[in-house]
């Protein structure tokens, strides 16, 4: 079965794999810049988009059906085809893509928004002992053992929670989230001096991607709130009750938390791809190498840092390419990896903006641009927590309506008072 058209008359076929925020913004985007000159196909292995930066609230008390996008409305709104079903395999001969189901998708276009997966058994141990952070049922299970851990507290049992970041992780910021809103959340129950918080990270900064006024950031933090924490701590090894690392030191517990390795989730045979299965791009474009007419974006490329802030720059630039490509005009954007987040925890939250680069050096594969300057901005204050809401609201709002995040006169002043904020609140 073929779900679009094998003709070559008529709009240019584009085919979007993967229904996530490089997925979604590169189809709504693309609507926007080549119109009807465009026949879009959005393969999705869900119906809806999930909000994943939010589900760090998930083992506070949120319930993550609030954070789900159904795709069917904003699709037909905007005349995208929407078909279920999960890529297996790209033709990049035939221009095929063969899906899961056996169907198959043609294209004279297609953008690869298929995402990373976790690999938490490349740790011995971990997958069996450490609770993840990566779907909706983990944060459940780790909301449940946040209640108990509270409940244990207040009756004067004392435990000892460890956070984990293993080697091949590179952008574990919504893990840094849930340590300094757990501290925050027990110390408002009472149940904080019942818990001892450790930290260890096989990296040698604290978020290290990020420079070093996050890791400067971090250390303060952990410093304030009394949580132990350990750089340069590589994990070997995962036990019922303790975590053995390359360096020789063993760290105890009672509640093993983690954020697995990242690897491709879909890997695509043929195609050039690195070691973990993420496929090999020009950097500005986001073109497969060798490939001119795919592009990727988002988790399933190979810019180290995972991030959903850095998939919409790439997927509006593969959007204006792909535009310029069906319109006969010259692209106006280019992927320039600027980092923007805001880190929650609960009693204020962090706001950075981070200019990125890449080194070359697999141990370190990107750095704060030594030319930054006024451009890498880290600041801390309650007020940002207003910042991280209003994001919250606005993603899920935009891709309801069938709307790109990073367009129009929306995306204009939410820049505008993003600068306006960090010219205050942040050095």
């Amino acid at each position: 079965m073929t779900h679009a058209g094998s003709g070559n008359r008529g709009p240019a076929r584009v085919a979007v794999l993967g229904g996530g925020f490089g997925g979604l913004e590169t189809a709504f985007g693309l609507r926007v810049l080549a119109g009807d000159r465009a026949r879009i196909t959005l393969v999705s292995d869900v119906d809806h988009f999930y909000f994943k930066p939010n589900s760090i609230y998930v083992p506070f008390g949120l319930d993550p059906e609030r954070l789900r996008v159904p795709l069917a409305r904003p699709a037909a709104r905007k005349d995208i085809q929407l078909v279920g079903g999960s890529a297996e395999s790209i033709d990049a001969d035939s221009r095929r893509i063969h899906l899961a189901n056996s169907g198959a998708v043609d294209y004279d276009f297609c953008v690869v928004a298929t995402g990373s997966g976790m690999r938490a058994e490349e740790v011995p141990g971990l997958a069996e002992h450490a609770i993840s952070t990566w779907t909706a049922d983990d944060m459940v299970r780790l909301r449940t053992a946040f209640e108990n851990l509270a409940a244990g507290a207040q009756e004067r049992e004392r435990h000892r929670v460890l956070f984990c970041v293993p080697p091949n992780n590179k952008c574990a910021g919504p893990l840094y989230e849930i340590v300094l809103m757990l501290e925050t959340w027990l110390r408002r129950r009472g149940a904080r001096g019942g818990v001892e918080i450790v930290w260890s990270t096989y990296e040698n900064g604290y978020i290290q991607a990020f420079g070093p006024r996050l890791d400067e950031v971090v250390e303060g933090e952990f410093a304030r709130r009394g949580i132990e924490g350990h750089r340069g701590y590589a994990v070997e090894r995962v036990d019922a009750d303790v975590v053995t690392y390359g360096n020789g030191e063993s760290l105890s517990y009672d509640l093993l938390v983690s954020f697995p390795p990242y690897i491709a989730a879909t890997p695509f045979a043929g195609l050039p791809a690195d070691d973990r299965g993420f496929l090999r791009t020009e950097l500005s474009t986001r073109r497969l190498v060798d490939h001119p007419d795919v592009y990727v974006v988002g988790d399933a490329g190979d810019f180290p840092v995972k991030q959903a802030f850095l998939a919409f720059l790439q997927a509006d630039a593969a959007a204006a390419h792909v535009a310029a490509a069906i319109l006969g005009t010259e692209p106006k954007v280019a992927f320039d990896p600027v980092s923007m987040c805001v880190m929650e925890q609960f009693d204020k939250a962090t706001f950075a903006q981070v200019p990125l680069r890449l080194t070359g050096d697999p141990a370190r594969p990107v750095e704060v641009r030594p030319d930054a300057d006024g451009d890498y901005r880290v600041g801390s204050s309650v007020a940002w927590r207003a910042g991280k809401k209003m994001l919250g609201m606005s993603v899920p709002w935009r891709f309801g309506r069938g709307q790109p995040f990073h367009a129009g006169a929306f995306w204009r002043g939410m820049d505008v008072g993003l600068r306006a904020m960090s010219a205050v609140l942040a050095k």
